[in-house]
């Protein structure tokens, strides 16, 4: 962090970039002030990269944009220029710079609405309406204050002191537009800063308003805070203020602890952000091109334990029971990712998987680890095995050190066995030696359940290890098989 760069060396750092000085002159020419605004100042100051330049005029920022794509075309470079006249907005693309500009406004707000009634203001009537003082800083462009850093709100000394802040009255920051409740959240999750007391107690008392905000708008800014070196901070947040009640309510049911008879069960939410911070803080998965798939393996981390609220028994001589609560979870998936508009294709699918598995590696850790156990649930698992792997021991977090390290050491052995029948089973281009087809031709059938389910036989009996994979196993095995079940071969002529 560079909390101290004087307006020379931030002139210097913004040189750096030929852009900035072409559009100081072009605003110059047209007689307009012009400020590079918002994050690209603010990572500036914690040395963070950033992409999105924002650019605010006083006066017409479509104008200033329109004329800044014709000195650039001149000096033959390529430029594309998009106007949104309805929003008063446009966007210069040259090379690799994106620029957005915007003329300088004032907002006031409906109530019923997040959109504003918006007119044209001042510099600082745009500085005003930021949602963070730290996203609310400026450094102008014109040639002759090129540099010149202006902070309304003390934005810098709320990055020094690692401190999220409103510019202005929290409440109405939040009233006006609740979405700016999840980007504070947010903010403090990816910079891992605190929450203003003050700013806290407004999102507790607005909190109802997140209501009026799309559901799109919501999971951008979760998915946002799931990227986050330490994702638990921000759904701790949501919660304490109570947010996550409102948002996502399956998560805010896993709060809290009972008691019966002295015997207390552990806080599923607490356990699940130590889930969460566990996958986070994993080694990228073997094969992995992109944060995609770790986005979706912390999906799967948040909703592992999803369905224990709805499993909890209390059983006499037994204690606190969760039976089943990974295929309830399972059945809640699909559901949850439909309400909060997440994908409802692999990526939904993959979680569901791993919900649905992750009691698996754990029960054979528990037990004699077996080959048919480890093979079964390596077909079961299929091209996820690893991130079942990752999941299921992100999901060891006893406080009793002798029983964490008997599961890690077993978990070894499971990891071991998975590696050896990987490579002696050819598991990614097995095929059944026993076809759908020789079936029905052994017997005389026609396509029916009779038919899968013999052949569902065949492949439960090699992966249990109870026949070779051979067609020769395979196939006496099938007419023991269709005796048992009454099912006559049929005399080939």
């Amino acid at each position: 962090m560079r909390t101290e760069l004087s307006d020379a060396e931030l002139a210097e750092i913004l040189e750096g970039n030929e852009v900035f000085h072409l559009v100081g002159d072009t605003a110059d020419e047209l007689g307009v002030e012009c400020y590079v605004v918002g994050g690209y100042v603010r990572d500036i100051f914690l040395e963070r990269p950033s992409k999105d330049i924002d650019i605010v005029v006083v006066g017409s920022g479509i104008g200033v944009a329109e004329a800044l794509t014709k000195k650039l075309r001149k000096m033959h470079r390529k430029a594309h220029l998009s106007v949104f006249k309805n929003f008063g907005t446009a966007q210069v693309k040259c090379g690799e710079t994106e620029l957005e500009f915007v003329g300088a406004r004032r907002e006031s707000y409906n109530r019923d609405s997040r959109k504003p009634i918006v007119e044209d203001g001042t510099l600082e009537d745009d500085l005003d309406r930021r949602d963070l003082t730290i996203n609310a800083l400026a450094i102008s462009l014109n040639r002759q204050t090129f540099g010149q850093l202006i902070d309304r709100f003390e934005g810098l000394y709320d990055m020094e002191d690692h401190l999220i802040r409103t510019p202005l009255d929290p409440d109405i920051t939040f009233s006006d537009d609740p979405l700016r409740m999840l980007r504070a959240i947010r903010f403090a999750t990816q910079l891992n800063f605190q929450i203003d007391e003050e700013t806290f107690d407004a999102l507790e008392r607005n909190r109802e308003r997140i209501k009026i905000i799309s559901q799109e708008r919501i999971i951008d800014e979760l998915n946002k805070i799931m990227m986050a070196p330490h994702p638990s901070k921000g759904w701790v947040d949501l919660s304490r203020c109570g947010l996550l009640a409102i948002i996502f309510p399956e998560l805010a049911a896993l709060e809290g602890v009972e008691t019966v008879n002295g015997r207390a069960h552990k806080d599923n939410f607490f356990h699940t952000m130590e889930v969460l911070e566990n996958i986070a803080s994993a080694p990228t998965p073997e094969g992995e091109k992109d944060n995609g798939g770790t986005l979706w393996l912390r999906w799967a981390a948040l909703l592992h334990d999803i369905g224990k609220p709805r499993s909890k028994r209390w059983e006499q001589g037994v204690g606190w029971t969760f039976h089943n609560h990974n295929f309830l979870g399972e059945k809640m998936v699909p559901n949850i990712f439909r309400r909060m508009k997440l994908p409802m294709d692999e990526r939904m699918k993959y979680v569901q998987k791993l919900v649905s598995l992750h009691m698996r590696p754990i029960a054979i850790a528990d037990e004699e680890v077996t080959d048919s156990a480890v093979r079964r649930l390596l077909f079961e698992a299929g091209e996820d095995i690893d991130d079942l792997m990752c999941l299921c021991e992100a999901d060891i977090t006893s406080k009793n050190r002798e029983k964490k390290q008997r599961f890690l050491d077993n978990f070894k052995l499971v990891r071991e066995k998975l590696k050896d029948l990987q490579e002696r089973d050819n598991y990614r281009t097995w095929v059944n030696p026993i076809s759908g087809e020789e079936i029905m031709q052994t017997f005389g059938l026609s396509p029916c359940r009779v038919v899968g389910d013999l052949k569902q036989a065949i492949k439960d009996a090699i992966w249990e290890s109870r026949i070779e994979n051979t067609h020769e196993a395979a196939f006496k095995f099938l007419l023991e098989e269709a005796e048992k079940r009454g099912i006559q071969k049929v005399e080939q002529s």
